[in-house]
């Protein structure tokens, strides 16, 4: 396992260094750095690690949630509370693992999308983006639009189907909805 985590991080990411002291540490630039020069890096791109100084735990995924929670402070909301109270719901309910893996494919999916689409538009010019953008605005809308109608009926089938066979199992040791 050990090897694994060596193997990780020698793939050109950046390491960061959590201290306990809450600075983060650049060992790229040999500084300290802010909260928001991360946020920077997720935004350019740039792949990272965030270590514990101490205990060497990978810190990133708490690095990034703190990076949201701040966003969502700033008046920036990711989700409505609806949509947040559903995530709780079924994240941490036995669903964990299949909404979970659910939500991870969709991100990345848009995520490489989104990668795929910034490679192929690197070569325009500012106004030539602008009149692209144009076009493709009512484009992209109407198929992340389908993607989540189609996420959203998915979803619906699979929990009346559930309720079916709760009812089903119920119904087998005698006891009635």
């Amino acid at each position: 396992m050990q090897n694994k985590k060596t193997a990780e991080t020698k793939v050109s990411q950046r390491v960061i260094k959590k201290y306990p002291n809450r600075r983060l540490y650049d060992t790229d630039t040999s500084s300290y750095i802010t909260l928001a020069e991360v946020k920077q890096l997720v935004m350019d791109s740039e792949p990272f690690v965030v270590r514990d100084v101490k205990t060497g735990d990978d810190l990133t995924r708490s690095i990034l949630l703190q990076i949201i929670l701040e966003e969502e402070a700033n008046g920036s909301p990711m989700f409505t509370a609806p949509v947040l109270a559903s995530v709780i719901r079924f994240y941490g309910h036995t669903m964990q693992g299949f909404m979970g893996g659910y939500l991870e494919k969709n991100m990345q999916s848009l995520a490489d999308f989104q990668t795929k689409f910034g490679e192929q538009s690197k070569g325009l010019t500012p106004e030539m983006w602008t009149q692209f953008m144009a076009l493709q605005s009512p484009v992209l809308q109407g198929m992340l639009g389908g993607n989540l109608e189609q996420s959203k009926n998915m979803l619906a089938k699979m929990q009346e189907q559930m309720q079916k066979q709760t009812g089903q199992m119920l119904g087998a040791f005698g006891i009635k909805r």
